[in-house]
């Protein structure tokens, strides 16, 4: 069993457009990606909406997760993962 902390991705499906716009997404920068798999760090939490797409990131000695349009997902500061784009991705992102 390892001490490392639980560093969990949170992913909230269709949340409501009043929590969106809570949040202010619409006004958060835009990121794309073609279908492809690619390793990736968080330095900082991210949370992120997904415009399109489909993906599956599994973190380092965790489970897949998927996710996709029309979700709200948080992904921990300090998560090492690999991302698979099954379908293109557009994303609404913020770092914290």
């Amino acid at each position: 069993m390892s001490n490392a902390p639980t560093r969990t991705i949170n992913i909230e499906h269709k949340p409501s457009e009043t929590r969106l716009q809570e949040l202010g997404v619409k006004t958060w920068p835009t990121w794309s990606k073609e279908v492809s798999t690619f390793p990736w760090t968080y330095d900082a939490s991210e949370t992120c909406y997904f415009l399109s797409g489909e993906v599956i990131v599994t973190p380092e000695g965790g489970e897949p997760v998927g996710m996709g349009k029309g979700d709200l997902v948080t992904f921990p500061a300090g998560m090492s993962c690999t991302w698979e784009i099954r379908a293109d991705v557009k994303k609404h992102y913020k770092f914290s």
